[in-house]
């Protein structure tokens, strides 16, 4: 009797109990930032159709629900997953299947692997990407000279790093009609004495741009999911491709749609007025995994190559200034074209004059409105009467590494005065309360890990210089975590579904191999990636 009374009440006792919610994932025994409004970390998550639907302690979850998948995260850490606020994702696809000149220490070496990669790879057409004349010994801009000695009749375009010089032999010249004669407004056609010497800096590259060879589709195909294997590993759930055209998007549209591409974007569109007008004339376009809804335009050029648009003139150059890419009214008339629609316009300015050019534009063309979230994207050199420009709700869209690649010459093209506004991350955030932070990948490297590094040390990879680039610059940690995860998703108007770990939002996460919140600031640049999940789903 006794028996039966304690077994009634152990069934008593046991259907009290709350019923546990079934979920799809569980994530147990982490040190998860969730990167919320406190920064709050927790111990593990739950993950239901695709979204985060609790955080907390191990206990408090696995009490509540129970899932058929659970990781055990044995201590490491997690954040949500990474976005990339300005990068070139396509172009990155791109790049892996032509030459590869970045890291070329000299002219001769970017000779040898145009050989190398033509014998391997036989082309009517030969293109390249990479190369930059700072990394030389000689520090100049090469000549088309050997190149016209090693393809005489091949056509041959290889871009600078920063994607504003084209270096061209004389095939390539002649099939683009470019001479003694030629003039192309907003850049240069470099000449030594009279003599074309092949490099092409910012708008007559489009003259060589028209008679390249396009890419076929299995091609475009290859190179978005060659670039999402690339970002995938390095952490990053959501990319900024900053400027591509209508069939490019379209593309990863429908690539996205049947599941054949994964990683989520925010798609800039470039600043060609047949296609602009065709996205305002059909509206933001928001799907589960891609956004449209903003511009990409050209201020100037770059500082590298002596195209950024200064105020005053190049130190290192006399009487040169650099050059505005798209002219100053046309910035204002889009502007102002924009500021009634939804569209965002994000603009690439380098030089204090590009900077203060864009930066009025905005100012006139948002005059009453409000919530607009325009980005200036690098505002790498401000003059300091220009930095409150950024307390109005514009969106300072920076690269940190951009900083510790430039930092060696960057004085000799500005000055000892003039240097002290540029790559200026913390004044930005003061200004503007936050920044968006990219790598502009494939400029730099694609790692996250190297912006991270960059935006916190301010050194290269052999803690150079002691103390830190303009030291006062440098952003926290946190700062740095949020730049790439919930800043990043504000700036896209997204910070409602990304960008932290968080009820209701995507369960886009990270798991690493150590922790780049705690870790030695020289361990940071070598953070390895041990899973990234997308929707909850392991890519």
């Amino acid at each position: 009797m006794i028996r039966y009374f304690f077994l009634s009440i152990g069934l008593i006792f046991l259907s009290c109990q709350p019923t546990k919610q079934e979920v799809d994932l569980l994530v147990i025994n982490a040190n998860v930032y969730t990167v919320d409004e406190k920064f709050n970390t927790v111990e593990a998550f739950a993950i239901k159709e695709g979204k985060f639907v609790a955080a907390g302690t191990t206990k408090e979850i696995t009490d509540r629900f129970t899932a058929a998948e659970v990781v055990n995260a044995d201590g490491k850490a997690i954040t949500p997953g990474l976005i990339d606020a300005h990068c070139h994702f396509y172009r990155l696809g791109l790049d892996q299947q032509t030459v590869d000149l970045v890291g070329t220490k000299s002219y001769q070496e970017v000779l040898e692997r145009v050989q190398a990669f033509q014998k391997k790879n036989p082309s009517n057409f030969i293109i390249g990407r990479g190369w930059d004349q700072n990394d030389w010994e000689v520090k100049e801009f090469p000549n088309k000279k050997e190149l016209d000695e090693l393809f005489p009749d091949t056509p041959v375009s290889l871009s600078r790093i920063d994607g504003h010089a084209l270096l061209v032999n004389s095939a390539a010249l002649k099939l683009a009609g470019i001479n003694n004669n030629t003039k192309v407004d907003g850049g240069e056609i470099v000449k030594y004495g009279n003599e074309i010497t092949g490099v092409l800096i910012d708008n007559p590259m489009t003259l060589i741009d028209s008679i390249t060879p396009a890419p076929n589709l299995q091609t475009r195909i290859k190179a978005l999911k060659d670039a999402e294997a690339i970002c995938l590993s390095y952490g990053l759930t959501t990319v900024n491709d900053a400027g591509i055209d209508r069939s490019t998007i379209e593309l990863i549209d429908s690539l996205q749609q049947i599941g054949e591409l994964s990683i989520r974007m925010y798609a800039m569109i470039s600043n060609n007025p047949k296609e602009v007008d065709y996205f305002l004339e059909k509206g933001p376009v928001k799907t589960e995994k891609l956004n449209v809804r903003s511009v990409k335009v050209y201020g100037d050029g770059a500082l590298g190559s002596r195209g950024a648009a200064l105020k005053e003139p190049y130190s290192d150059k006399h009487q040169h200034f650099g050059a505005m890419v798209t002219p100053v009214n046309e910035i204002a008339d889009l502007a102002k074209k924009l500021s009634v629609t939804e569209f965002q316009m994000n603009t690439h300015a380098i030089g204090d004059s590009a900077n203060a050019v864009v930066l009025r534009a905005y100012k006139n063309a948002l005059e009453g409105k409000t919530n607009k979230r325009w980005k200036v994207e690098h505002a790498q050199v401000i003059d300091e009467e220009d930095f409150d420009y950024f307390e109005k709700g514009i969106i300072p869209s920076v690269q940190p590494t951009h900083a510790t690649s430039d930092m060696y010459w960057a004085e000799d093209r500005l000055g000892e005065k003039r240097i002290q506004g540029a790559y200026a991350y913390k004044s930005l955030l003061n200004k503007a309360g936050m920044v968006a932070l990219g790598t502009d990948f494939p400029v730099e490297q694609v790692s996250p890990f190297l912006t991270f590094y960059a935006a916190v040390a301010r050194q290269d990879l052999e803690q150079f210089p002691e103390g830190g680039f303009q030291n006062e610059n440098a952003l926290s940690r946190k700062e740095a975590l949020r730049g790439m995860t919930i800043w990043a998703a504000y700036s896209n108007f997204e910070e409602n579904e990304k960008g932290s770990i968080e009820p209701g939002k995507m369960a886009d996460f990270v798991i690493y191999e150590k922790d780049m919140m705690q870790v030695p600031l020289t361990e940071i640049p070598k953070t390895k990636v041990l899973a990234t999940y997308i929707g909850g789903v392991k890519m």
